[in-house]
């Protein structure tokens, strides 16, 4: 299963990244403004034209100014809640790692979104056929043997490409090996049961914009016995309707001969 390790202690936040990412899938640019957040992180956040984004983040270390930068986009995960909230299955999880969306059978619903513990998932609210958008982590590329786009365009190679059980061990190795560097977390290796996107800093990643507190087993233990009734308790339901017009119809059917026959 392939994935990517993002060492934000490597990140200058150059944002070639984004690039990548919008030029390989065609987005488009976005006018964006200073918002009051940190630093000179821009766009404020993810949106349907922007699907991954570098977050920047401003502290003060022994008097002195110090940048720490995050990495936000899809986390794909092992077992990702989003494809088990989907009651049309539009969200799937390949076997080489990505969490790939189908537009063509989308209901709209947007349990994904509700569904997601990264609060990732974005909803085409101005067009008048939206899609939900995210990042795919380069499905296609993957597919032909490639990188994914933004690990490809690092020019730090704080992204990096590769199998996910390589690159744990990897991020393992470098915290072992720099204690005092790294905060002792791998991002991604057991929350939500694993993603197939991984982090590691020299600050808790709730710093670099990402959610604290994500559970460790995967959401779909909850929300699958949950979805797969969703077509019993349809079918009931319709036949439970389709029972009651019946009845009713049949009442105004007797009244009616009823009446007739005085």
């Amino acid at each position: 299963m392939k994935a990517l390790l993002i060492d934000s202690t490597m990140c200058m936040g150059c944002r070639g990244c984004q690039v990548a990412c919008k030029e390989w899938n065609d987005l488009p640019a976005e006018s964006t403004k200073f918002f009051g957040g940190p630093g000179y992180q821009n766009p404020a956040d993810l949106s349907p034209s922007t699907w991954t984004l570098i977050t920047y983040h401003e502290s003060i270390t022994n008097g002195k100014l110090a940048w720490s930068f995050g990495k936000l986009q899809c986390m794909h995960c092992v077992d990702p809640g989003c494809e088990t909230a989907c009651p049309v299955h539009a969200l799937t999880k390949m076997d080489d790692g990505p969490v790939v969306y189908d537009p063509h059978i989308c209901l709209g619903c947007r349990y994904c979104q509700l569904a997601c513990p990264f609060n990732i998932p974005r909803f085409e609210w101005s067009k008048a056929i939206p899609e939900i958008t995210k990042c795919t982590l380069c499905a296609d590329r993957i597919a032909a043997g490639m990188e994914c786009a933004c690990s490809k365009a690092c020019a730090t190679d704080a992204i990096i490409f590769g199998d996910r059980d390589k690159l744990i061990a990897e991020a393992e190795k470098r915290i072992a090996a720099d204690s005092k560097r790294y905060v002792n977390h791998v991002f991604g290796k057991e929350e939500v049961g694993g993603t197939c996107v991984l982090h590691i800093s020299d600050v808790p990643v709730n710093k670099l914009g990402h959610k604290k507190d994500v559970p460790l087993t995967a959401l779909s233990a909850g929300s699958a016995p949950a979805m797969k009734a969703i077509p019993w308790v349809l079918t009931g339901l319709g036949i439970g309707l389709g029972a009651v017009s019946w009845i009713v119809n049949r009442r105004e059917q007797v009244a009616q001969d009823e009446g007739g026959a005085v």
